[in-house]
């Protein structure tokens, strides 16, 4: 009786370690793609290129949003460069390619902090 409970604590165990590790995967993946996009997002903003920057940039959020949910870790960078990409977005939409840029500059900071923690 007590192998078979400590042989079904270890399956239990070893089920949600694995889980834990693909959820932990999902969201690294998730914050490499914001990173990418957002470094487009710059890269284009830099240029004065306000639509390709606000395509990146839109893309980049919604990779920093699905980041967010599955990684409680990097939750705060990952937070803050959401308000910042919202931002980046709402200039680019207006044109403004310098604001929309130092906005991106911004996430992509606390990006690559949440990934490094």
């Amino acid at each position: 009786m007590k192998l078979k409970q400590t042989l079904a604590i270890t399956v239990i165990g070893a089920l949600f370690y694995f889980s834990s590790q693909a959820i932990a995967a999902d969201a690294h993946q998730h914050t490499t793609e914001a990173i990418k996009h957002a470094e487009d997002a710059q890269i284009h903003g830099k240029a004065g290129h306000s639509k390709a920057l606000l395509d990146h940039a839109q893309e980049s959020l919604t990779h920093a949003k699905a980041a967010e949910k599955e990684s409680a870790e990097a939750h705060q960078h990952i937070t803050e460069s959401i308000k910042h990409l919202e931002e980046a977005i709402a200039h680019a939409k207006q044109d403004h390619a310098e604001e929309a840029t130092k906005h991106t500059a911004e996430a992509l900071k606390h990006l690559r902090h949440s990934v490094a923690e």
